[in-house]
């Protein structure tokens, strides 16, 4: 089975290589630490903070596995100057109705974050940008509706 392409900003790669560093360099030595220090206080069948110290352990290896994967089938999208289609990368002022406007900027899924406006290029309204021009609109089919949103600038 071939690996599935991660598309990332440089932002978004540098982001998740600088916490993989962390991971591997800091926070595995602090949960090490932790383990001998839980191990040393004797009673293995009721010791809590050594079953917490496993979890812990489980939680960052499991991490580290994870953005290494990420990481490995990354391919970094350079923002460039608008090219006045909205492509991954891009960030896109909409506006729904009457409503105010937003500013999105569309990232690949590893790291969309809505509440700071990282939107992935995979959600419905990412999708629904991809290829579009200032000017368009373009329909996103929500649960309860299907909304519509003009573009009003591509940065």
């Amino acid at each position: 089975m071939a690996e599935q392409v991660v598309y990332l900003t440089r932002e978004g790669y540098e982001r998740l290589r600088a916490e993989l560093e962390y991971l591997r360099t800091v926070r595995r030595q602090e949960v090490a630490r932790r383990l001998h220090e839980a191990l040393a206080d004797g009673d293995i069948l009721e010791n809590a903070e050594l079953e917490a110290a496993r979890n812990e352990q489980a939680f960052v290896e499991g991490r580290i596995l994870e953005l290494e994967m990420l990481l490995g089938a990354a391919e970094v999208v350079e923002e460039e100057a608008p090219s006045g289609t909205v492509n991954v990368g891009s960030r896109v002022t909409v506006v729904e109705g009457d409503g105010q406007p937003e500013v999105y900027h569309i990232v690949g899924p590893a790291e969309a974050s809505p509440s700071e406006g990282k939107i992935s290029y995979e959600s419905p309204l990412g999708k629904a940008l991809l290829g579009h021009r200032v000017g368009d609109e373009v329909r996103v089919n929500a649960p309860a509706r299907t909304m519509i949103f003009r573009i009003l600038e591509i940065q």
